[in-house]
């Protein structure tokens, strides 16, 4: 797909890969709406940094676990673009959690994670159907994780909704297709403020030895991430229900010792 001329909504936009990727799209002449759910200060600058790229944008808010908040996100866009050609699932929540505590996992873990990492794709991409349908086809894109290909991560409920997500980029590419691909990447450690929170003091012991074991030698940054799903929108139009991984070569590792 061209991005030039065309119109995308970014869900958890205001920080990180989401805010790297609006500010990717708009720099290739895409108008974008800066989801948020909490961070309006920042999506708010993301918007502003946008429009001075010479595209329309703006900050919206709503928390994707919601329906009702997500066929709004999408009654916006129609409202704004009079179109939408590009969605990108992006928002995400964790919480730090060993995986061998299990007594540590409770239900609004669960409920939660689940709620915006799964459910909120879903139905962000289902609110969004019709108008991504109407002009000749559009791309979803959704972030996913090596966690959810590993069984890694900062929790358990983390790692399963992501290889739902993985699962669920399957199913929603085989039903809408012809006219919509729906693909997803899967980025390994991210160098960014969200693992910081997550990780807290143990963020750069971990992501030092992440960097030992891919074979790039480095760890992704958000803009890595963004660049991985602008080439998904921009490339092939034959790639559909695929899961790029961009971690470096840290799945297949150094190959060292």
């Amino acid at each position: 797909m061209k991005i030039e001329g065309k119109a995308a909504i970014v869900t958890g936009a205001g920080t990180g890969v989401g805010r790297a990727t609006a500010l990717q799209l708009a720099g290739e002449g895409c108008s974008v709406i800066v989801n948020y759910s909490r961070s309006q200060d920042a999506a708010e600058e993301v918007a502003e940094e946008a429009r001075q790229k010479g595209v329309e944008a703006i900050a919206f808010k709503a928390n994707v676990a919601e329906d009702l908040e997500c066929r709004a996100l999408v009654a916006e866009a129609e409202r704004v673009f009079s179109r939408l050609d590009i969605l990108i699932n992006n928002a995400g929540t964790t919480r730090g959690i060993p995986h061998d505590q299990l007594e540590e996992v409770k239900l609004e873990d669960w409920d939660q994670i689940l709620g915006v990492n799964l459910r909120g794709p879903f139905q962000c991409t289902r609110a969004a159907r019709s108008l991504l349908e109407a002009n000749g086809g559009g791309e979803v894109i959704m972030t996913s994780s090596i966690a959810g290909l590993r069984g890694v991560g900062s929790s358990i409920p983390y790692a399963a909704s992501k290889a739902g997500l993985n699962n669920l980029t399957v199913t929603l590419a085989r039903v809408l297709g012809p006219n919509v691909r729906v693909n997803a990447v899967a980025p390994g450690f991210i160098d960014g403020s969200w693992l910081k929170q997550v990780l807290g003091d143990g963020y750069e012991a971990i992501k030092q030895h992440q960097s030992a074991r891919a074979a790039l030698g480095r760890v992704s940054t958000p803009e890595d991430v963004a660049e991985a799903i602008l080439s998904l929108i921009q490339g092939s139009d034959l790639v559909t229900g695929h899961v790029l991984p961009v971690e470096g070569g840290m799945l297949i590792g150094s190959g060292a010792g």
